[in-house]
């Protein structure tokens, strides 16, 4: 096979079924009538039986019950499980079921109901996660046969499958939702067992009130906390990059001045959620090697413009980066994707639309704030609301100002000192974390990807105290009347450029 072949399978989506599992074994279809293999887990070749209704919805199989589980000492050596085997439901009701078989299962043997699946060659953990989500779907599912009561897989059915290939950024995903879910379960659990334990230490009623109010605070509290991240306000203010959460709470601030106020936040706050996106976007195209248009045209305004960019510039970059050159080559987790399609469909384009056309008027005297009226607020306070909808990935791509690197020659890596710049405030404690890259790490602005890498954002962002309020503020390269500026995404704060106008001229800017 030529590298170009063993390139493209390799980077295929799908894999054969049978180039990933080299044999399927039908369950155990024992004679319960026959009980001289029947025998308890501490006899000497006990073997356990699973069923399938040992097998849960979130493909775990249940721990051992000597009380109820059975055994057999006659179970045949060929089918005896493996750690790494996956079991399939046969039968089916619903969705199927599928499990990944541990050391800790073992000694053990599938009966009726279930397919063993034999790996190839040993999956790995994130490869396994992404094969049995595929395998409890409905993509399988849809495919048995027979009465609604009693549906069956047929094995020729299995085999013709194609199986999802390896994707870390997907099966990172599957992970993070699986272990979210997880703990949702254990302080549900938490919660149940302490209002049923409420009586076991006290028959007074007074002091049970007692022992769950202090006991369950906790539990409470961990109620309050998931019940506001169900309010897309409350995601916006605390877990959005800090210009955005900022401008936010402004909005919400507002609520109770006069209507002109208000609309002159929401016209800031979407100016910065553009101008913050697109400053993004052209970081990471440049990282990429990436560029279009509506970027050289940016880039052209600051290095040799009268005047700097605008929302309309802002916009124009999320518009075009999608059909930019180079696009299709990044790898489909890569932040860039998810930024082009901001504003991709014609809804959004209508509210960027609305709202730039409302930002234009205010800023150029052509509309009377004092008379701003109640449906025009409504409409920009709609609008704001969608695109900050349709940009909630961006909680997800960490802001991260990073003050100090420490490298560890002997480990081959920085151990990296930063600020998490997510939420409606500047001043957030420092952590740090270990990072072991092809690139150094420098004292930048960088932004963090779901798989913790990491993109460098200076110079077309920078993180700095501002000169004119002192507050740790985000600024971009802008120009007024041709002299070169700093202006604050934030604040809007803006005065002569500070820094070292070479990083400028490195990236086009000057």
């Amino acid at each position: 096979m030529s590298s170009t072949e063993q390139h493209e399978e390799s980077s295929s989506d799908r894999l054969p079924f049978e180039s990933v599992f080299s044999t399927v074994l039908n369950g155990w279809a024992f004679d319960r009538r026959a009980t001289d293999g029947a025998c308890g887990p501490a006899d000497s070749g006990a073997v356990r039986l699973i069923w399938l209704k040992n097998i849960g919805r979130d493909g775990v199989i249940a721990e051992p019950d000597p009380e109820v589980d059975d055994w057999r000492s006659d179970a045949p050596e060929r089918l005896h499980l493996r750690a790494g085997d996956i079991l399939l439901s046969s039968v089916i009701s619903g969705r199927p079921k599928a499990a990944l078989v541990q050391e800790a299962d073992l000694p053990a043997v599938a009966v009726r109901s279930l397919f063993v699946l034999r790996p190839t060659k040993p999956l790995s953990a994130e490869h396994a996660r992404l094969i049995l989500a595929f395998l409890r779907s409905d993509t399988v599912g849809v495919l048995t046969v027979g009465s609604s009561g009693q549906q069956h897989l047929r094995l020729s059915q299995l085999k013709a499958l194609e199986l999802p290939n390896e994707d870390q950024a997907l099966s990172a995903a599957l992970a993070d939702l699986a272990a979210a879910g997880q703990r949702l379960g254990e302080m549900a659990a938490e919660a149940v067992a302490l209002a049923e334990s409420a009586f076991d230490r006290s028959t007074s009623p007074e002091e049970a009130r007692r022992l769950i109010i202090t006991t369950g605070q906790l539990t409470r509290l961990r109620s309050v906390a998931a019940a506001q991240l169900e309010d897309p306000d409350f995601i916006v203010r605390t877990r959005y990059p800090y210009p955005i959460a900022l401008r936010w709470r402004n909005v919400e601030a507002q609520k109770d001045d006069a209507q002109a106020k208000e609309y002159e936040a929401v016209l800031k706050a979407a100016e910065t959620l553009l101008g913050y996106s697109a400053l993004l976007t052209t970081a990471l195209a440049h990282e990429a090697g990436i560029t279009c248009k509506a970027i050289r045209t940016f880039k052209g305004k600051i290095a040799t413009g009268l005047g700097g960019p605008g929302f309309g510039d802002w916009q124009r970059i999320l518009q075009q980066i999608a059909a930019a050159e180079g696009m299709s080559d990044l790898p489909p987790e890569h932040p860039l994707h998810e930024l082009a399609v901001l504003i991709a469909d014609d809804e959004a384009e209508v509210a960027c639309q609305s709202l730039g056309t409302k930002r234009n008027s205010r800023a150029h005297g052509r509309e009377d704030l004092p008379a701003v009226s109640a449906s025009k607020l409504s409409e920009a306070h709609d609008g704001l609301r969608f695109l900050l909808d349709r940009a909630r990935f961006l909680a997800d791509l960490q802001l991260l100002d990073v003050t100090k690197v420490e490298w560890d020659r002997h480990e081959k890596s920085d151990t990296i000192i930063f600020r998490r710049l997510m939420g409606d405030h500047p001043v957030v404690p420092t952590e740090n974390l270990c990072h072991a890259g092809p690139d150094r790490i420098e004292t930048s602005l960088y932004l963090a990807d779901r798989d913790q890498g990491l993109h460098p954002l200076s110079p077309f962002l920078t993180c700095e105290k501002c000169k004119g309020c002192a507050t740790l503020s985000l600024f971009h390269a802008d120009k007024e009347q041709g002299a070169l500026l700093q202006t604050s995404l934030d604040h809007g704060h803006s005065y002569p450029y500070q820094a070292d106008e070479r990083a400028l001229r490195a990236v086009g800017l000057r």
